[in-house]
């Protein structure tokens, strides 16, 4: 790295309708970046009938040609894993990644490379939406970057730039009208690092939403003398009819803001001769009830923090809808607040994300930033690599005067941002089913994984630059690994060399017609959100939300009975989830910043313990502990199943990350949506796995807390682990993968199994397989050409291949094995020997385990709030063999849970038992 490159640094605001990016210098000085000849880009993209994607004004200029082709808020489709585009499927991911491909090629023209970056999210962002921030990231070609909160930059952009006092211990109230949502945060100074202790918003309130709102009002004046004229942009049917839509639509928004300045703005109607007029008055009246809505959220997140607005610091807003007159007054008249909001508000996010982002430090010997790559991220760390210290000091900030432009700053260098990337990561990393719920995370809040998960790094390096080998990140749906580069796996032997379970025969279910077995009553359909469910064997747990309160009810699946009458939590989380061991119930609630963990008495539903946990703090269950891994505290707590203390132990002085054990009699019965086994075998789970800093691998024990072994890590940077049966899969970081070997039972070196040479592929997934065989998922980009490989431990070689195109995620059942995808969907069966054993009608749907002979496959859409249409079919695992089950009408899909026998789902205000197999 040449010197001028110290101290440059680019924050980068990716909005649901604009991009901003402000770029800093080594003296302090900030401007925001010119991306196409202006400050503001927006944040739409296109795809020409080659496949090229053009963002920002182009792409806008180029969606007049065919708007189908057109996506103006790829930010809004963050929970959709793909967007069609004209004639093509193209990953969200992508269309973010062209995005920010397009700031990293600005930049490089104003300073000659690409600086260490730092990139917002907002607030409520879970882990899954902020992993394909950061997989897009990635694919643009960014070195490691920083992903901050959106109001923690908002607030160090309130507090550092404009000079607004924030006392330490106050907080401040951040209101974020953008294009596609309303965010809401209230952020408390903690010794000079912000922390957002209460966050809300509206999800489906935003400047499009009043822009919606102003062509239906104004549609309602057209229709009145040209009908065929509203008629024709309420509902086109051509090309042209389409280009005139979205023209429409633009002069709408462009009234929109300039009644921010003047009393009356004129908006050309297609086909008119002339303009009509829209005036500040009729804006405040068809807005009023969108504003009056925001208000009252405002009003609710800072009551629900704790705090009164004359207790408040202060109410600053940003984006670009804050604009609205009325916004800022009626905030004003009905919280008695008074709010800062700038003449620009689109840009303080950008520029107030830099001051968490410390003026880089020289890297280590053999590491460059330039070319660094990652994965994953940390609330305010870098993607890939551990956090910066959060006390870091940050560099003089200035106010945004002149832009970057292209030419300004330093010369190219060699070494910098060059072209686009052409190979990437995979296409599935948004809205893939996550199996990394063993461990689960509060954004998460699912239930435990099946073979296990790390959890992000948990003490700050003092480098930007990654170590040579940092604590990993905890995967999404065991996902991919680092772009362009391959995998390195590390598999532990046990004693004998078998995965014992699959010495075991299949077992089989005898399917049959569904049939409905009993009702549980919730109440009012309208009034209940996120119905869900567990089942362990013969018993079951139902919750779901009504207004701020949670209700959970037990179930004997037996005499089909209630267990215990329902249990309420008085807790206001959007999200929750339920996972059943045989010793208690784990209860999640999340949604905010903190989320809160329960565990139930199965006799009664009694809260035996409770606790809260954060975004990053990761749950794993054992036998005799439930471990909790706390991400800020930087140590791991452990509270017995009957709710006592049982033991705490630090972290590594550089991070850690945990991982906890499944085994192979988990894999003898149901498996969850996530490919989790049902009937964890909780006695064999009794130690823990810590992959420390300081290049080293501990075996934990769960029962108090002490270490039992240790070996020298052999994962290089970026690894990824997995723990199964006494045995540690490691993956990541090589120019191509191998496979070695590790015994968790004993202190021996890891010995070399597998070799592939090809550094163009990735692991997308591994899991056990039959009589001592590893299989993988592996492949380039898009997953068009991922492929099983069955790999033979004992012998040291592949056995077989098979194609398994658009797949992520491997199930074992019995001898053979299940590669599938909920969001495609896509699924193939394969045997033994490797051979395809679906039948075509059913390699379209999404597959689950329900004992290890046999499985149930959805179709339709799984969604975890709204009601679909499904079908279920069962197949035998060994011959593809399948039998129709029936519908599941109007049902929650996300909602069910299963045993080998009986499937629960909610439907219109109820849950209802269905019998699809012989007991």
């Amino acid at each position: 790295m040449t010197e001028p490159q110290q101290g440059f640094a680019i924050g980068v605001d990716l909005g649901t309708s604009n991009t901003v990016a402000v770029v800093r210098w080594p003296d302090g000085r900030t401007r925001p970046l010119l991306v196409d000849g202006a400050p503001i880009m927006p944040s739409g993209v296109f795809v020409d009938e080659h496949g090229r994607l053009h963002v920002g004004r182009d792409a806008a200029r180029l969606a007049g040609l065919d708007p189908s082709r057109f996506e103006p808020n790829p930010k809004r489709r963050i929970d959709e894993p793909t967007v069609l585009l004209g004639d093509r499927e193209i990953a969200t991911v992508d269309l973010l990644a062209a995005i920010l491909a397009a700031v990293a090629r600005a930049a490089v023209e104003a300073v000659g490379f690409l600086p260490a970056a730092v990139l917002t999210y907002p607030a409520a962002w879970g882990t899954r939406r902020r992993d394909v921030l950061a997989t897009a990231a990635r694919r643009a070609g960014w070195p490691p970057v920083m992903l901050v909160p959106e109001p923690v930059a908002a607030a160090r952009y309130f507090a550092d730039v404009l000079r607004r006092p924030v006392p330490v211990g106050a907080a401040l109230a951040v209101f974020d009208f953008g294009g596609g949502t309303l965010d809401i945060a209230v952020v408390r100074n903690d010794n000079g690092r912000f922390t957002v202790i209460g966050s809300g918003g509206v999800e489906d309130l935003g400047g499009l939403d009043i822009d919606a709102a102003l062509v239906e009002h104004l549609g309602q004046l057209i229709s009145t003398t040209a009908p065929a004229t509203w008629e024709a942009i309420r509902n086109p049917a051509t090309t042209t009819q389409r280009r005139d839509r979205r023209l429409f639509w633009d002069d709408v928004r462009g009234a929109k803001e300039m009644l921010s300045r003047t009393t009356v703005a004129p908006i050309t109607v297609p086909g008119a001769d002339q303009a009509i007029h829209l005036t500040r008055e009729e804006l405040d009246r068809v807005v009023g009830p969108l504003i009056h809505r925001a208000v009252w959220e405002t009003g609710s997140v800072i009551a629900s923090a704790g705090l009164r607005g004359d207790q408040l610091a202060g109410l600053f807003l940003v984006g670009g809808s804050s604009r609205l007159p009325l916004a800022s007054r009626q905030l004003h008249a009905q919280l008695g607040i008074p709010p800062t909001v700038l003449e620009q508000p689109e840009l303080p996010v950008a520029e107030g994300a830099l001051a968490e982002l410390a003026p880089p430090a020289p890297p280590l010997a053999g590491h460059d930033l330039t070319s660094a790559t990652g994965y994953g991220a940390s609330p305010t760390g870098f993607v890939g690599s551990p956090a910066a210290p959060h006390g870091s000091p940050a560099a003089a900030h200035g106010s945004p005067a002149a832009p970057v432009s292209p030419g300004f700053g330093a010369a190219p260098t060699s070494g910098g941002f060059g072209a686009p990337p052409t190979s990437g990561g995979f296409g599935h990393t948004s809205g893939a089913p996550t199996n990394s719920g063993y461990p689960m995370t509060a954004a998460q809040a699912i239930p435990p994984g099946q073979y296990g998960a790390s959890a992000p790094p948990t003490a700050p390096f003092q480098t930007p630059t990654p170590p040579p080998t940092p604590p990993p990140r905890p995967r999404s749906r065991r996902g991919p690994l680092v772009a362009g580069i391959a995998a390195v796996v590390v598999l532990a032997l046990v004693a004998g060399g078998y995965f014992w379970f699959f010495r075991d025969r299949d077992t089989k279910v005898d399917f049959a017609t569904l049939k409905a077995e009993k009702t549980f009553e919730m109440g009012d359909p309208d009034t209940i959100n996120y119905p869900i469910s567990a089942t362990l064997n013969d018993r079951a747990v139902i919750g779901w939300r009504v207004d701020k309160q949670f209700f959970v009810q037990g179930i004997n699946l037996g005499d089909m009975k209630t267990a215990w009458p329902k249990i309420t939590i008085d807790r206001d989380y959007s999200k929750w989830g339920i996972t059943a061991y045989q010793d208690g119930i784990v209860v999640t609630g999340t949604g905010s910043s903190l989320g809160s963990v329960f565990i139930l008495d199965w006799k009664n539903g009694k809260i035996v313990w409770q606790g809260t946990f954060s975004d990053y703090d990761m749950l794993y269950a054992t036998g005799p502990v439930l471990a909790i891994h706390r991400y800020e505290g930087k140590k791991t707590d452990a509270v017995t199943w009957a709710g006592k203390n049982a033991w705490t132990r630090p972290d590594n002085g550089k991070g850690s990350a945990i991982y906890g054990q499944s085994n192979s009699a988990d894999l003898r019965g149901p498996g969850n949506y996530n490919g989790v086994s049902i009937n964890r075998d909780m006695k064999a789970r009794d130690d823990l796995i810590s992959i420390d800093g300081d290049d080293k691998i501990r075996l934990i024990n769960a029962t108090n807390g002490t270490e039992i072994r240790s070996w020298n890590n052999v994962g290089e940077y970026g690894a990824e682990y997995l723990a199964h049966d006494d045995k540690l899969f490691v993956a990541g970081g090589s120019t191509k993968y191998t496979v070695n070997a590790y015994d968790l039972s004993s202190a021996g070196e890891p010995s070399q199994i597998y070799s592939f040479g090809n550094d163009k592929v990735e692991i997308v997934d591994m899991a056990p397989c039959a009589d001592n065989r590893l299989c993988l998922i592996d492949g380039s980009y898009g997953g068009k050409d991922n492929t099983v490989r069955a790999i033979s431990v004992a012998d040291k070689r592949e056995v077989w291949n098979a194609p398994a195109p658009g797949s992520t995620m491997l199930v074992p059942v019995g001898r053979q094995v299940l590669a599938t995808d909920r969001d495609s969907p896509a699924s193939v069966l394969l045997s033994y020997e490797g051979k395809s054993l679906l039948r075509n009608e059913d390699r379209d749907s999404y597959g689950v385990r329900v004992a290890s002979g046999s499985l149930m496959f959805f179709t339709g859409t799984l969604s975890a709030t709204s009601p679909a249409n499904l079908t279920l079919v069962g197949v035998s695992a060994a011959s593809g063999e399948r039998i129709a089950l029936g519908p599941l009408t109007k049902t929650i899909g996300l909602s069910c849970s299963w045993n080998a026998s009986l499937i629960l789902c909610a439907s219109e205000g109820k849950f209802q038992v269905w019998r699809f197999a012989a007991a």
